[in-house]
């Protein structure tokens, strides 16, 4: 009882902190922004926090991941992808490896951090590949990485191999303080398997767990995201990821339980959250 009475103290202590931020006040600087990022995303408490009935267009793009893993995409759009995340105060921009460096260039000075992707989209990369990819892209300039599981181990039931692969890529994050986020591909699994790879994520020490890469056969649903946040109740954040078509959507995950959403649309969600004109989304997986 003390424990959670401590989290709970702390949760709130942090939310002090990130709402004193969000209106442009000082706050104490003693957490690094990936210790503020992985207590504050862990757990459904942040969406009562921020997406309250007084919800601004800036608190909903504070929780959005923008997207762009097209593997056509040029320089030309990363560069308006980030600027759209300063544009709009993004949680972050998601990039494939290749793009990292020039987005964090772009970024510089912005305070939008730089998500990548790991053993992107098959997961089917060994454990030590996966690992040096994490570190190569946070030396490049990730703050945090997005890794897909090895799909075909948790099927085969292999619970000890996709554990061991994902604590290869959390353990390469977090000696530099790097978010790491788990995607389990949940339009390939079974609710068991769903269930058992949000397990090993949390028993390797992950931050999130993440329902899909958007390149399977389909993406993000309600009742995935309620069943991963049943699982891993409020030990780690919920990133619903793949179909969020728009603020209904959205908002729909978010009352399921996820703390972070990651979509191509971010821009027209946020424009939508304002009541401002919707123009057709560019951006993409």
């Amino acid at each position: 009882m003390q424990q959670n009475d401590n989290y709970e103290q702390l949760v709130d202590q942090i939310t002090d902190m990130v709402l004193a931020k969000l209106s442009g006040e000082e706050y104490c600087p003693t957490f690094c922004h990936a210790d503020v990022q992985r207590i504050v995303d862990a757990g459904a408490e942040r969406i009562g926090i921020v997406l309250g009935e007084t919800a601004t267009a800036h608190d909903w793009a504070s929780l959005i991941d923008h997207t762009l893993l097209k593997p056509e995409a040029s320089e030309s759009d990363i560069k308006k992808l980030c600027a759209e995340a300063v544009q709009f105060g993004f949680a972050s921009v998601c990039v494939n490896p290749a793009w990292v460096k020039k987005a964090a260039g772009f970024l510089k000075g912005s305070g939008v951090p730089v998500c990548t992707v790991i053993g992107f989209p098959l997961g089917a990369t060994l454990p030590d590949v996966k690992a040096f990819e994490a570190r190569r892209a946070i030396f490049n300039g990730a703050t945090e990485v997005d890794m897909v599981i090895n799909i075909g181990a948790l099927k085969s039931g292999d619970d000890c191999t996709v554990e061991d692969d994902i604590r290869a890529v959390v353990e390469a994050a977090h000696e530099n303080h790097v978010l790491c986020k788990v995607i389990i591909e949940t339009a390939l699994l079974s609710d068991d398997e769903k269930v058992r790879a949000c397990i090993a994520s949390q028993n390797a020490g992950a931050d999130f767990v993440k329902t899909s890469t958007g390149f399977a056969k389909g993406g993000a649903t309600v009742n995935d995201v309620a069943l991963m946040r049943h699982t891993v109740g409020k030990a780690l954040g919920v990133k619903a990821s793949g179909g969020v078509k728009g603020i209904d959507d959205a908002r729909a995950m978010f009352e399921a339980g996820a703390t972070r959403i990651g979509a191509s649309v971010g821009v027209k969600i946020a424009q939508e959250a304002s009541g401002m004109k919707v123009d057709a989304p560019t951006s993409g997986y």
